[in-house]
């Protein structure tokens, strides 16, 4: 194609909504205020924005911030403008949550939410054993649009079940996972491996998110 063509037909599309799909990889957020997204997320923008790191949980933010580096995971972006949002290539999936909806999010794969949403960062003390990099999630409660990332298509499994914490994306706040160690796993291969520790949903009735791709975090 032409030059003309190409400008053309990559050019940003209207909708008028907060949260847009530019492409499956990359949000576009219409933004009139303040809106919070993952540090470093920034692909471009257009108008007046400013930018500010942000903790949640005052000093227990900073402390988490010291011991794993998630304590500071989120930007705030203020001002009137369109704001483009990525994250290494995944898959951007927008949630609509209402008042009385809540997700527990891997800190890794939140990229954006609105400023109505209430959030925190929360160590999982049911999992402080596992080897995995989702020891500290951020809990999301509506109303208002959250984006997350996924390597690929997710798929969302209703509970009871058990998954590999590197596949682990998110899950609904009635359920709450534990830890299980496949020690036959271990035995058979002769050394560790990602599913040695597995996390378990016990509880009928919720839903986890999980991608076919295993995250790993520092160390592993």
């Amino acid at each position: 194609m032409n030059l003309d063509e190409f400008v053309n037909s990559h050019a940003p599309t209207e909708t008028g909504q907060t949260f847009e799909l530019e492409n499956s990889k990359l949000l576009d957020v219409d933004l009139d205020g303040s809106v919070m997204a993952k540090a470093g997320s920034m692909a471009g923008y257009t108008g007046d924005i400013s930018f500010e790191r942000k903790s949640s949980g005052g000093l227990t933010g900073m402390l988490k911030k010291k011991a794993t580096g998630e304590g500071a995971v989120m930007m705030q972006a203020t001002g009137t403008g369109h704001l483009y949002l990525a994250d290494q290539g995944k898959e951007v999936q927008i949630l609509e949550l209402d008042a009385d909806d809540e997700i527990s999010v891997n800190g890794n794969d939140v990229l954006a939410f609105e400023e109505s949403i209430d959030w925190d960062i929360k160590m999982l003390s049911s999992i402080a054993g596992a080897s995995s990099g989702g020891l500290f999630n951020v809990f999301l409660r509506g109303p208002g649009h959250v984006a997350i990332t996924t390597h690929g298509k997710p798929l969302v499994v209703p509970t009871p079940v058990s998954t590999d914490p590197n596949a682990t994306v998110a899950w609904s706040s009635d359920v709450s996972p534990s830890s299980k160690r496949d020690v036959s796993i271990k035995s058979v291969l002769g050394r560790s491996s990602g599913e040695t520790y597995q996390l378990h949903f016990a509880e009928e009735g919720g839903f986890v998110v999980i991608q076919p791709y295993e995250e790993r975090g520092p160390g592993q």
